[in-house]
């Protein structure tokens, strides 16, 4: 059973963060066509890791993740989380429920309903 390491205290490194976000990029090549051409948009992303003060930005496109840097604040991100690192690197790795991250403060997502939705049937 996997465990919740927060509690531990542990703080993912940016490196791990990075990987966390590109495996999720990745995750998105993986649902189905009909499923992608659906649901997706062309939308903007980020992803604020306080503990490590850095915000990762990306492009939600044709239901893909693009462009994933930190070279730049949120760009006015249509999708916007806030997550600590060791979470979101547990939300990735599919130790970390979103529902619970999301119902315990952990995860904090700011979006429009319709985006939420559309993200949702995405993952």
């Amino acid at each position: 059973m996997p465990q919740d390491t927060n509690w531990l205290g542990v703080v993912a490194s940016s490196e791990e963060c990075e990987a966390a976000l590109f495996h999720l990029a990745a995750r998105f090549t993986e649902v189905d066509e009909e499923v992608r051409r659906r649901h997706a948009s062309d939308r903007t992303i980020s992803c604020r890791i306080p503990d490590l003060g850095v915000t990762y930005s990306g492009q939600l496109r044709d239901g893909y993740i693009e462009d994933i840097d930190n070279s730049a604040a949120e760009r006015g991100a249509h999708i916007r989380l806030t997550v600590g690192s060791d979470d979101l690197v547990a939300l990735t790795a599919g130790h970390l429920p979103p529902s619970k991250a999301w119902a315990t403060g952990r995860l904090r997502v700011d979006a429009s309903i319709q985006d939420l939705w559309k993200l949702r049937s995405l993952l």
